[in-house]
């Protein structure tokens, strides 16, 4: 019996076909002097790579903001005027988590010294402020009472984060980012 390799999932190609992609590298140029004008120095920028926790914080912050919009959108499904106040809340909340979440993000980022995975973390940032964005519309359809556009936008903004999740991933299960350096000094 001939066993074939499994074909990439097209996910994955498409990960791949980022770390090639060029044109992110003038976006990435943005990035990095915006990093340099936000990002703080000495022990709080040590602090949002994770200094404390011995590991990079960019992750464990990730799941406050999905978790809740997450949430959300389950209340909306299932109960969406039962629920509408909760709902809110949940992405409101996660709107507000997600300035220490890209701030730590950031702080990993401007480490990636590989064109191409510095490539792949541009385009993560890119769709994490697109989908900060978008739940942000949500909240305020919500806060004007059009609780059916806001609950609708929460969905498209779930599938964007979880793209923007996926290639967090890349960074770090297959690219090996951000590595090891990241928790360094200096």
């Amino acid at each position: 019996m001939t066993v074939r390799p499994m074909p990439t999932p097209p996910i994955k190609r498409s990960a791949e076909m980022l770390e090639d992609e060029e044109r992110l590298d003038r976006l990435a140029d943005v990035l990095e002097r915006a990093a340099g004008a936000i990002l703080p120095s000495g022990r709080l920028l040590e602090e949002l790579r994770g200094r404390s926790l011995g590991h990079a914080l960019h992750p464990v912050l990730t799941d406050l903001p999905i978790g809740f919009w997450a949430a959300a959108s389950l209340l909306d499904l299932t109960g969406p005027k039962k629920h509408a106040d909760a709902a809110r809340r949940l992405v409101g909340a996660g709107v507000l988590l997600v300035v220490p979440t890209a701030l730590a993000g950031l702080a990993d980022w401007v480490r990636l010294r590989s064109p191409a995975s510095r490539r792949v973390g541009t385009a993560h940032a890119t769709l994490n402020v697109l989908g900060g964005g978008i739940f942000t519309t949500s909240w305020v359809l919500r806060r004007r009472g059009r609780t059916g556009a806001g609950a609708a936008v929460a969905l498209l903004g779930n599938v964007v984060v979880s793209i923007s999740g996926q290639l967090g991933g890349h960074l770090t299960l297959v690219r090996h980012e951000p590595s090891a350096s990241a928790l360094e000094v200096g």
